[in-house]
């Protein structure tokens, strides 16, 4: 590296850190990992310590960089979701949460959307026995009482930002996923976030668009019992979840149909062999999250340390 570019970074990276709209930021994302917390442990939920590498991780459903770590002759991963190890924990506790740091490094042209960073929290939850309508329930119960906080004690930062921070009414809308691509084509999810003034639903996701562990519905071959929360005003996917596949013969189908390998998750499936329980949950983006309650248009205004996709960072 020149010594220009190492000066450049350093001036850039200051000047950032200078900035009166990170400083506000900063202090109401703060206020969010606290208040979901609490809400959360007010609930009966045991907050667990995150993962950061492992031999199992999110396989995603879309392109990657998978950089692996050789330690001691296994082959680790850098976490790109807790998806199972939240899962595998629901067995010995019944309600779990994390505040997730997960490393997903996207392609270059991710750098365009304003909501992308390489490297995120994610607050992960699971629920043992829990079910689609558990969570998206108790995810709209926390919106709702998240916002509401902090309209109350961020009302100078939201001013600073000219947000009017609309608390949303439950029940959120639900949009079946193959009637909103029916309607508005292959793009319907910016379309809609760009058209609506509430934060809503997508429900019922076929089965090819996710992964293996998300449950498939019995009664509806092919579809999901999963979701995915939206934010309006062209602010994009907010949160992602659903019901997983416990049983060992449906997470071994579920692998063949991603024509993926049993040796890929040779771990997970060791656990499957000794029992798991149906759950449900979801991870939400804090950095996001944090985003639209100060209504900005890139997501690196909330991150002191922004990791954006195909850029030198610090």
């Amino acid at each position: 590296m020149e010594a220009k570019e190492i000066s450049d970074l350093v001036y850039e990276v200051n000047s950032h850190l200078e900035k009166p709209e990170l400083q506000r930021a900063l202090k109401i994302e703060s206020s969010v990992r606290s208040y979901l917390s609490d809400y959360l442990k007010g609930r009966g939920f045991i907050e667990v310590p995150p993962v950061i590498i492992s031999v199992l991780t999110d396989p995603l459903n879309h392109p990657v960089y998978d950089p692996t770590i050789d330690y001691y002759g296994y082959k680790y991963s850098i976490t790109k979701s807790m998806i199972f190890h939240k899962h595998i924990l629901t067995k010995h506790f019944g309600k779990i949460f994390t505040f997730s740091p997960n490393i997903r490094l996207e392609e270059e042209d991710k750098a365009e959307t304003g909501r992308h960073l390489s490297e995120f929290t994610q607050l992960d939850l699971e629920i043992r026995d829990a079910t689609r309508e558990d969570v998206m329930s108790l995810g709209e119960e926390m919106i709702v009482e998240l916002f509401s906080k902090i309209k109350k004690t961020h009302s100078d930062d939201l001013k600073f930002f000219g947000r009017d921070l609309r608390i949303p009414k439950k029940p959120f809308e639900r949009i079946r996923y193959k009637d909103a691509e029916k309607e508005y084509g292959g793009d319907f999810e910016s379309i809609l976030s760009k058209e609506k003034k509430e934060p809503f639903w997508i429900i019922d996701i076929p089965l090819e668009k996710r992964e293996f562990y998300d449950r498939e519905d019995p009664q509806r071959p092919g579809i999901l019992v999963d979701m995915d929360l939206v934010y309006p005003e062209g602010f994009g996917e907010a949160l992602s979840g659903g019901e997983r596949e416990y049983k060992l013969d449906r997470i071994i189908e579920r692998i063949h149909k991603k024509r993926q390998t049993e040796e890929q998750f040779k771990w997970y499936i060791e656990f499957a062999k000794d029992g798991l329980y149906p759950s449900a949950g979801f991870g939400i983006g804090i950095e996001r999250l944090t985003r639209y309650i100060c209504g900005l248009s890139r997501i690196e205004d909330v991150h002191p340390f922004p990791k954006v996709p195909g850029k030198l960072s610090l």
